[in-house]
């Protein structure tokens, strides 16, 4: 998901070890594949089959696993085999173009999946009347295909020629051009990232004011005793204490009593008003509800994006500097660092979810289960 190159990229490529392979990258490698794949493939398989994870948030959360899944099959492999190769690239251009822009488009959708889901969040929070809880809608498709066709437009100037430069070393599989390095930076991080934080910020200001009025209302509400409270309905109930029902009733001595037909029934004066049309009850004002499963779901998202920003930071520190700073020199093996430490991040949301979500645990679990 890396928004730049293989290791070399406006640099020398390291050198080859000795016998001219990375045996530690390549066992690096296979692990991390295989991580990414296991752990993301059970993200998507869990919310397909289980009812209790088919969330709105949680389709968003397998468009991010989607990413990370391509990530770990089209980008990765070629990644590690030019790392095992001491950072030389030894296949065609064309191969290393499309690694290139497979490499900018999945490391955008990942942040502008996290973005949507941050958009969604803001919107359940700040509209809830108008948020479709029980399934996905057309507005949160619309934001699901927005951050793939935005991603793709991002990295889309590679697959289309732009590495084609005059001079190009073609044993370098990187991004050719400094100007798209400082472009595709900031649409894929610079830009989202604040965006994002403001969002999630405004999410759970909203989200503790909703929290504070619950409790309240529930605070407000008056239970116990002789007092109960009742919802508008065409019938008023009043439980007697101790009094004659004509000295509960203020019409009951007036020479315009309130029309009206009363009813004793077990000390309970029942008074009925057959002129009058109420709504029935609990229709009379839609109300909105986060219920527990939604609020569990945002807990887990600042540890999502907390996640992303660790790993991908210093990579897009690291990239931008190179690009705008030709005077700098940054060692090959920081270089390699932060771009291995931007691909493990496809590999901790699974164990993000397995920690912070019982559900999804409970699926791992139980499908762990079924192998071991």
């Amino acid at each position: 998901m890396g928004n730049g190159s293989a290791p070399g990229n406006g640099s020398e490529p390291p050198p080859p070890p000795p016998g001219g392979h990375n045996v530690a990258a390549l066992v690096l490698g296979i692990v991390l594949i295989l991580l990414i794949v296991g752990g993301n493939g059970l993200v998507c398989l869990s919310v397909c089959t289980e009812r209790a994870l088919k969330t709105t948030t949680n389709y968003f959360i397998v468009s991010l696993a989607v990413a990370d899944l391509l990530l770990a099959l089209l980008v990765l492999p070629l990644f590690v085999y030019s790392e095992f190769q001491g950072g030389v690239w030894s296949l065609s251009t064309v191969l290393c173009d499309a690694l290139m822009t497979m490499d900018v488009m999945l490391c955008t959708a990942s942040i502008f999946n996290l973005c949507a889901i941050s958009v969604d969040r803001f919107i359940a929070v700040s509209v809830p009347l108008n948020y479709n809880r029980r399934q996905i809608d057309l507005r949160q498709l619309i934001l699901i295909s927005t951050t793939w066709i935005f991603a793709f437009a991002v990295a889309s100037p590679v697959i289309f020629g732009l590495n084609n430069v005059p001079n190009r070393d073609p044993s370098l599989c990187q991004l050719e051009d400094d100007n798209y390095i400082v472009y595709s930076s900031i649409c894929s991080f610079f830009i989202p990232c604040p965006v994002m934080l403001v969002l999630y910020c405004a999410m759970f200001q909203g989200l503790k004011r909703w929290e504070e009025a619950r409790k309240a209302k529930l605070r407000g509400g008056i239970y116990g005793g002789n007092r109960k409270l009742y919802h508008p309905s065409p019938f008023i109930e009043r439980e007697q204490a101790g009094l004659e029902p004509d000295e509960c009733n203020p019409y009951a001595h007036s020479d315009h009593p309130l029309p009206g037909d009363y009813v004793m029934n077990n000390g309970v004066q029942t008074v009925s008003y057959p002129h009058l049309q109420y709504p029935p009850p609990g229709h009379s004002r839609k109300r909105a509800k986060i219920n527990g499963r939604e609020r569990k779901a945002m807990r887990v998202l600042p540890v999502v994006v907390g996640a992303f920003l660790f790993c991908w930071t210093p990579f897009f520190v690291v990239h931008i500097t190179r690009a705008l700073c030709k005077s700098c020199t940054i060692p090959t093996q920081v270089t390699s660092t932060v771009t291995w430490l931007g691909y493990v991040n496809s590999a901790v949301n699974p164990i993000i979810y397995t920690v912070f979500n019982a559900e999804f645990r409970n699926f791992f679990r139980k499908v762990l289960h079924l192998f071991c």
